[in-house]
């Protein structure tokens, strides 16, 4: 049944002057005007001097906000229902005012269209806005505006849909099936915007990274995050250059995290010696070495391993932990620095590889 229908039968099983004259009709809506009237001030009044005093003892804004935009669409609102109830009376009566009435209904939800939209505004811009200076990703600030403005849509459809259906009787299948071949061309025309936003909503959600993090994916980019949009991450590599990596690529590849669960970082150098080379000797050098630099930590305790008789070589292996995933390549650098010179202060060799040919007569 239609809104307007509905609000009739009502008034005519509550009031009860279907029945009656034309001239009792005009009473009683001119009664029903004036208190309208009367009752619209008194819940303005209300609003000013009890709603807004209680608003502000607290020490949040938004409330004070809503508080603001609820005023006037419930002050306008009580005064259409009052002419939208008079004028049933009269209709009732034998007047012929159902145009009317339907403009009226209109009216008002268009007000209440504009008021939730304002309030979910408010909502967005000063309450969900704080979860986002929670959070440590760029990704909120373009999530919540989309999630904002998905809302108003959604909002404003819902209006309108009451105001056709609800009030004027409008059918609205066609329209929905034509929104609906619509909106199906336009996500099979964007489909590859449609991943990347859910890829990046992915990212959101699940957090494998946050900005600032050095990351390795699975296409073989390595670097450091600088940006997480909503289509797209920005890395910087190690030769400073930004690489914009699409969000739906991201999301379905193998992500490795250096900085995660914390930032501490194991490097492993491999090294070979001379075969005859004193094997607890090499590993007293290469452990001095290591003690030597403040980038590596005591916890965990760097070692040195003994790994292989290689072809050419005895190979060893230095294990330590660096506080910082960008410490490993500065750390790669001092190691084999301070390797080339003690292993020539210990007359320690680093043996070419060498192959031996028999060759048979």
């Amino acid at each position: 049944m239609p809104l307007n229908e509905t609000i009739s039968n009502y008034i005519d099983s509550y009031i009860g002057i279907s029945a009656g004259t034309y001239e009792s009709a005009i009473i009683t809506a001119a009664v029903i005007l004036f208190s309208s009237f009367i009752l619209a001030h008194i819940v303005d009044f209300i609003f000013e001097k009890i709603f807004k005093r209680l608003t502000k003892k607290t020490k949040f804004n938004f409330d004070d906000l809503i508080i603001t935009a609820l005023k006037k669409p419930i002050f306008y609102s009580v005064l259409i229902l009052g002419a939208y109830v008079a004028l049933e009376v009269i209709y009732s009566a034998g007047q012929y005012l159902a145009a009317i009435n339907n403009i009226l209904l209109t009216v008002l939800i268009l007000i209440w269209i504009f008021s939730t939209l304002k309030i979910n505004k408010i909502l967005f811009d000063n309450v969900f806005i704080q979860i986002t200076k929670k959070t440590k990703t760029d990704l909120d600030d373009e999530i919540f505006p989309l999630v904002k403005n998905i809302t108003s849509i959604v909002l404003v459809f819902i209006g309108l849909m009451i105001i056709m259906k609800g009030i004027w009787n409008f059918d609205i299948t066609p329209v929905l099936a034509s929104a609906g071949i619509l909106g199906f061309a336009v996500a099979f025309a964007a489909k590859d915007t449609i991943s990347h936003l859910f890829g990046g909503m992915s990212i959101y959600f699940d957090k494998p990274f946050k900005k600032g993090d050095r990351i390795e994916i699975g296409v073989g980019e390595i670097g450091i995050v600088e940006e997480v949009g909503l289509r797209s991450t920005r890395i910087r590599n190690f030769y400073n250059n930004m690489i914009i990596i699409p969000n739906s690529q991201i999301a379905n590849s193998k992500i490795t995290n250096y900085n995660y669960p914390n930032s501490k970082m194991m490097v492993k150098i491999p090294i070979g010696v001379a075969y005859g080379s004193d094997v607890a000797k090499v590993k007293r050098v290469l452990m001095k070495i290591v003690k030597s630099l403040d980038e590596v930590l005591d916890d965990p305790e760097p070692n040195v391993r003994f790994d292989n008789h290689g072809e050419s070589s005895l190979d060893f292996a230095i294990i330590m932990w660096v506080r910082e995933p960008k410490d490993k390549y500065v750390i790669i650098d001092k190691i084999n620095t301070a390797i080339d010179k003690e292993f020539k202060k210990n007359k320690i060799d680093i043996p070419f590889p060498t192959r031996t040919i028999i060759q048979q007569k």
